[in-house]
């Protein structure tokens, strides 16, 4: 505990040592930099090795000073030495993702040197979580570790292209010359055709490593063809899936309003709670590999060695649930050029539901119902525009809706039935209740719809395919298109970064595939 304090506390004098010893075992004078610090108390090692850590980030309200270690130097324990507004402290979050950002650049095993120094608003950490108030959550917890990452990645990818490593030659008679290069693993293919060489320090040779067990490799890259290419034919008209973003983006200055509201604060609480580790793991480290079924709304994912079908219906609407919280009262704007009718948009929705209704549509006086749901709305104008970005004027006209995540925009065809439903299935009455019953309605207005089958194609007697009986819509077409390329390119890289997996979810996700399962089922043939 000395030793930490003794790192963090600039211009103060430690000095410690242990009963019985005629030395000091540590001892730190006032005027050492951080990194002196470091060399003191741990060793030079590490200090030799480290690259600074400084950013603040508006947005999350918090300020990062520190010091990492770069690739060179690992470890077979983590050291982090967390601080979080000048008291030392302990985050399994944030030590879980400052590995996670490490993966990349260390050894399979091997942990990193990290001191950090966290400067958050006292109100939005919570210390009574512990009963020695040794660890701590805070609000925002995802969001300020993703930053987090971003920035410890590109520190170490800054330092990376400086990486020298030291091999020895296996063949006899040939002197043992260094080999320095800047790539990040080097392979000796015709000496060690069935070893891996792994990154090491500079200050000694590289160890090779048993070849691992095929059935524990994750087959996955980034750049490789998804079955959605795969299978994707061209639209009729020549149109293809690869749209011009027709939506044009304005920004603005405006800052980012820290919410403060007991009530959204209660809500995303809820959400903590309801975490599943395990899930939510999968979809972070997730690979998309394409949609199942449009109609059912089922996609595939790889996590790890296994593939799961997951229900991205429940996995939008939980998503923009979460968008919806995070981002409340900072949202976009979709502006509509010019304003619709709140009227007859209300009377479109009428028209539906009294079409899903069927006979028992007829018990409702609709009119009634319409103008209710209406005059709401209006009445409620100002807390729409003040905390979702909602404009509608006294008149009744729509000029804006919450604009939860750039370069999607949600089914129009949707709106009137999203707004006839913000009467009856949104609590007025109860500040916190309001909230939830309308962002939940606001993230099934978000979640994709679901699309009809496209027709299927006739075949011929060698199974070649002929013309299609029946041509699909262009509309339908090419709103398919939208939601596919949507899907692939924006929510569930969205999802990956920012989603909270609750156990709720975990009706959705069904695993179809494992590929240590598989072996051993082959080994048997």
């Amino acid at each position: 505990m000395v030793g930490r304090y003794a790192v963090h506390c600039s211009g103060v004098t430690f000095s410690c040592k242990k009963h019985g010893e005629s030395s000091n075992s540590i001892t730190v004078p006032a005027a050492s930099s951080t990194v002196d610090r470091i060399r003191q108390v741990h060793n030079s090692v590490v200090a030799n090795e480290l690259t600074s850590l400084k950013f603040e980030n508006e947005r999350w309200g918090f300020k990062c000073d520190g010091w990492i270690s770069n690739a060179n130097y690992s470890t077979k324990k983590m050291k982090l030495l967390l601080f979080i507004n000048h008291r030392s402290v302990e985050s399994r979050t944030i030590k879980k993702g400052i590995e996670e950002a490490y993966a990349n650049f260390l050894p399979k095993g091997n942990r990193p040197f990290v001191y950090l120094s966290l400067e958050i608003e006292p109100e939005r950490v919570d210390v009574n979580v512990h009963p020695t108030k040794r660890e701590v959550h805070f609000l925002n917890e995802d969001e300020i570790v993703f930053v987090i990452q971003d920035e410890i990645r590109d520190r170490l990818s800054r330092v990376d292209t400086s990486r020298v490593f030291v091999t020895h030659s296996l063949l006899p008679n040939r002197p043992q010359v260094p080999l320095a290069t800047p790539v990040k693993q080097v392979v000796l293919e015709a000496e060690t055709p069935n070893d891996e060489l792994v990154p090491g320090s500079s200050k000694g040779p590289l160890k090779s490593t048993r070849k691992r067990n095929e059935n524990n490799l994750v087959r996955t890259d980034a750049s490789a063809r998804k079955i959605t290419s795969m299978l994707k034919s061209q639209l009729p008209g020549g149109k293809s899936g690869n749209f011009e973003d027709e939506m044009e983006y304005e920004y603005v200055d405006k800052e980012a309003r820290a919410c403060r509201l007991t009530s959204i604060k209660d809500l995303r609480a809820r959400v903590r709670d309801a975490m599943h580790n395990e899930l939510t793991d999968i979809i972070g480290t997730h690979t998309f590999v394409g949609i199942v079924d449009e109609k059912k709304r089922i996609a595939a994912i790889q996590g790890g060695v296994k593939l799961f079908l997951i229900d991205y219906g429940m996995l939008c609407n939980e998503f923009f649930y979460q968008v919806g919280l995070t981002d409340f009262g900072n949202y976009g704007s979709i502006r509509f050029n010019p304003p619709l009718s709140l009227h007859d948009l209300l009377a479109a929705g009428v028209q539906q539901e009294k079409a899903i209704a069927g006979e028992a549509a007829e018990e409702t006086n609709w009119e009634d119902v319409l103008e209710s749901v209406k005059e709401h709305l209006i009445d409620r104008r100002a807390l729409l525009i003040e905390y979702f970005s909602m404009e509608i004027t006294e008149e009744g006209d729509l000029c804006s809706l919450p604009l939860l995540l750039k370069d999607y925009t949600p089914s129009m065809a949707k709106l009137p039935q999203f707004l006839l439903r913000l009467g009856p299935y949104v609590d007025w009455e109860t500040e916190k209740e309001c909230f939830h019953s309308f962002l939940c309605e606001l993230a099934s207005f978000y979640v994709p719809e679901r699309l009809p089958l496209p027709p299927a194609s006739a075949q011929d007697e060698n199974g070649k395919g002929k013309e299609t009986a029946e041509e699909e819509d262009l509309e339908i077409a090419a709103r398919r298109a939208k939601v596919t390329k949507a899907l692939e390119d924006v929510i569930f890289p969205a999802c990956k970064a920012r989603l909270v997996a609750t156990r709720g979810l975990l009706k959705g996700v069904t695993e179809i595939a494992n590929l240590k399962g598989l072996y051993r089922v082959f080994e048997r043939c």
